[in-house]
């Protein structure tokens, strides 16, 4: 029996990539699966592979937990599509999106057909693995394999977040001239400002004048 040998890589991330052996009578719900034992990924969450083009033009959709709207549809189920019933190219390709909750795409390539399978191997089998994994937040908060972008968030955004900034807030902002938040500090500064140009006046007014106007007395 054949084996079909996959490269999986993150749209994202051209240098991490996954090599996955399986066979053609396996479904693309074993490749999921397979996929996100390589990444460490949680395998339940809504996902589809769609029949591409080379230029990675998304096809006939193969869904795993679709909506009703795509059951409705008539989608391909995962767990009863079989992997060769969907290779019509050696290179065949499949644009695959894991988590439609928080998304993250791949490119899925056959780039070998094996005539012959390895009868010691389990497969879906990995071949080969590289780069680790992006990390990746779920909506609990649990860590399922941070993002890699998480991290580089700007000191600014954080600010804002931490004055419970809004997007409502940028009319206000507005309405201000521009002035934004420290627009209050400003007009305590120019108070001072003027407070000190009295205070000179007074000194250049001071003793001197009336010492000289007592002396002619």
């Amino acid at each position: 029996m054949a084996i079909y040998r996959f490269r999986i890589s993150f749209e994202d991330f051209d240098d991490i990539n996954r090599e996955i052996d399986i066979k053609p009578g396996q479904t693309f719900e074993d490749l999921h699966r397979a996929i996100h034992k390589s990444t460490g990924y949680n395998a339940e969450k809504p996902s589809s592979f769609y029949v591409s083009t080379d230029n990675w033009i998304k096809g006939e959709e193969i869904a795993l937990m679709p909506n009703q709207r795509k059951i409705d549809n008539g989608v391909v189920l995962m767990e009863k599509a079989k992997i060769s019933s969907f290779i019509e190219d050696p290179h065949q390709k499949f644009y695959y999106i894991y988590n439609f909750e928080r998304p993250y795409d791949f490119h899925v390539e056959l780039i070998k057909i094996i005539l012959e399978n390895d009868p010691n191997i389990e497969y879906p089998y990995i071949v080969k693995s590289v780069g680790e994994a992006p990390k990746i937040m779920d909506k609990s908060g649990s860590v399922g394999s941070v993002n890699v972008a998480s991290s580089s968030s700007s000191d600014d955004f954080d600010f804002l977040n931490e004055m419970d900034f809004v997007p409502e807030d940028t009319d206000e902002l507005e309405a201000m001239g521009g002035r934004g938040i420290n627009a209050q500090e400003e007009d305590e500064e120019d108070e001072s400002e003027e407070d000190d140009v009295f205070s000179n006046d007074e000194d250049e007014y001071g003793n001197d004048d009336y010492s000289e106007d007592r002396d002619d007395y």
